[in-house]
């Protein structure tokens, strides 16, 4: 079946899955496979629980033969060209974003900015992958005027691919730090990843928002059509002072004569960059500066992403979504630097995905540790463990139970507890028993 063909079909039934177990009436069925699942063999299931089509790219011996099963070459080359196809077709503005860190808040930030003004599509959570990008782009339909797509990469070439599939008009990278790297090999080549975004817009005639502080960001965008955004620069399109960060982040920004102050419900002053960067988007497409600030200052973080939470026991600060050596850094020494009369407590999950520099990188935090002289330091995971000395006096942990075990046992309050780690850690189990 041709893609036209296919989308004639989309058109009729514009809602997709790729879940056998989440069919919605009419929907169409996209049979995905991978190591450890082959969707081609829940077809007849999904079309049983309510889907109008069934798309497979192998024809199983016990079928039976059925119109509403389409077979084609590639089901996730299917899907990613339908997406492209139907990108096309209602011909609105997307925003490209990635970056090592912060690139979920601030697609989160644009997005709530933009919605003052224009239906937005935007990436839901976190699906920011070859499969996420396009079920994003079929997300949108002809009331959409705007679509804000968030791209990850764990390998070299990922993001090239991510916009060969979405063809953004506009390009947005929050910065490059250490993480993947097993993936990427070197920080070099993880750097050349997120440049990838760049490469497309240059050869499309794309606008790119660059943060002016970051010279590698400056330096990969010479040349292009760019807005700058940055702190303490009213020269820059979009520019912005770090006010306070007590747990909560607020910053001051100007838009022609006036000030503005914005008091974000942010934990950290690490997300002044994320903040700034939506005002510059926001900013150009002409969004007025009172919504831009309200907007920013209503938006709550959740999937426990610079979330605060006071307990009956304790306060958190919650930052457990992910990790990687410059988050991990940002996050513990801004911890230290908040006012606090209580006595203060990290637990920390072990970074993953660093390949050969993961000793390394774990060794230079333990050390950074030791600096910051916390009243309690709990680590979980196997590579903190060689690290430590008993004069550290810090607690380790083989994963989250055996830490949530511990607390059951004994458990803490009246503490000042900052918990982040990497996703696959799980540190969000632990938050019940704070």
């Amino acid at each position: 079946m041709q893609i036209k063909d296919l989308y004639s079909l989309f058109l009729r039934y514009p809602l997709v899955t790729t879940d056998s177990r989440m069919c919605e009436k009419d929907s169409i069925f996209f049979a995905l496979k991978g190591d450890r699942f082959n969707g081609n063999l829940f077809a007849e299931k999904a079309l049983e629980s309510g889907c109008a089509y069934a798309i497979v790219d192998e024809w199983n011996d016990g079928m039976t033969p059925d119109d509403r099963i389409i077979l084609v070459d590639d089901v996730l080359a299917t899907l990613q060209q339908l997406a492209t196809y139907h990108r096309r077709k209602l011909k609105i503005p997307v925003v490209g974003i990635t970056g090592t860190n912060g690139k979920t808040t601030t697609k989160e930030l644009i997005a709530v900015g933009l919605a003052r003004k224009f239906k937005v599509a935007y990436t839901q959570g976190n699906f920011n992958n070859h499969i996420g990008v396009p079920l994003t782009l079929l997300s949108m339909n002809k009331s959409h005027e705007i679509a804000v797509v968030e791209m990850g990469a764990n390998h070299p070439g990922d993001i090239r691919e991510l916009c060969e599939i979405a063809e953004p008009d506009y390009g947005l990278i929050t910065n490059v730090g250490q993480a993947h790297l097993e993936g990427f090999g070197s920080f070099e080549k993880l750097v050349a990843t997120k440049g990838e975004l760049y490469d497309y817009l240059r050869a499309h005639d794309g606008k790119v928002f660059v943060n002016r502080e970051s010279a590698i960001l400056y330096d990969l965008s010479e040349g292009m059509d760019r807005i700058l955004y940055g702190r303490d620069d009213p020269s820059l399109f979009a520019s912005g002072t770090l006010a306070d960060a007590t747990p909560f982040m607020e910053f001051d920004w100007r838009f022609f004569d006036r000030s503005y102050r914005v008091r974000t419900r942010l934990v950290g002053e690490y997300n002044f960059d994320n903040a700034i960067a939506a005002v510059a988007v926001c900013k150009f497409f002409g969004i007025n500066a009172e919504s831009i600030s309200s907007a920013l200052e209503a938006y709550e973080p959740s999937n426990h992403r610079s979330q605060f939470r006071r307990t009956d026991r304790n306060d958190l600060i919650i930052d457990a979504y992910n990790a990687n050596p410059t988050s991990m850094k940002a996050s513990v020494g801004f911890f230290a630097s908040i006012p606090s009369s209580l006595p203060r407590m990290v637990i920390l999950g072990e970074m993953k995905e660093l390949g050969e520099v993961s000793d390394e990188e774990h060794h230079k935090l333990i050390q950074y540790l030791r600096e910051l002289a916390f009243d309690r330091v709990y680590l979980v995971g196997d590579s903190f463990s060689k690290w430590t000395t008993a004069a550290d006096g810090f607690h380790c942990y083989r994963d989250v139970e055996e830490l949530i075990a511990l607390l059951s046992s004994e458990p803490i309050r009246n503490h000042y507890i900052l918990l982040k780690g990497s996703h696959s850690v799980h540190l969000e189990k632990a938050i019940d028993y704070l």
